[in-house]
């Protein structure tokens, strides 16, 4: 019997550009409670949209177009909103747009492993 070891997915963290615009209102480190945490990765859209940005980021944040989602404007808002409120993503607003990335950082203070975790999450419909 022969184990097959998966390797560890390379999460991509790029550097934080300089002159961002403000974020939008997030809880603090101190204030992220994992159960609202996991209750936000329980939703497989968003759990989804937390995986790309950390194994796909192009950019230091993305907007909601980048993820090629086949969703309502009203949905997506919905999600990305479930998402910074818990502490997941960091969101900031470009004129009309918002763009998101992951507070890996802050989750990986708060709860080591939990990065690394959603990462390595193989979404069911993928090989």
């Amino acid at each position: 019997m022969s184990a097959t070891v998966r390797q560890a997915p390379v999460i991509k963290v790029l550097p934080e550009p300089e002159d961002l615009p403000e974020p939008l209102p997030e809880p603090a480190v101190a204030e992220l409670r994992l159960e609202t945490v996991l209750g936000a990765l329980s939703d497989p859209l968003r759990l989804r949209i937390v995986r790309k940005l950390l194994l796909e980021s192009e950019e230091f944040d993305h907007s909601c177009g980048w993820f090629g989602l086949d969703r309502p404007k009203s949905s997506l808002t919905h999600h990305f909103k479930a998402l910074r409120e818990a502490g997941v993503t960091r969101q900031r607003q470009y004129g009309l747009e918002r763009r998101s990335h992951v507070r890996v950082d802050d989750l990986n203070t708060r709860f080591p492993g939990l990065v690394d975790l959603v990462a390595a999450w193989t979404p069911p419909d993928t090989p």
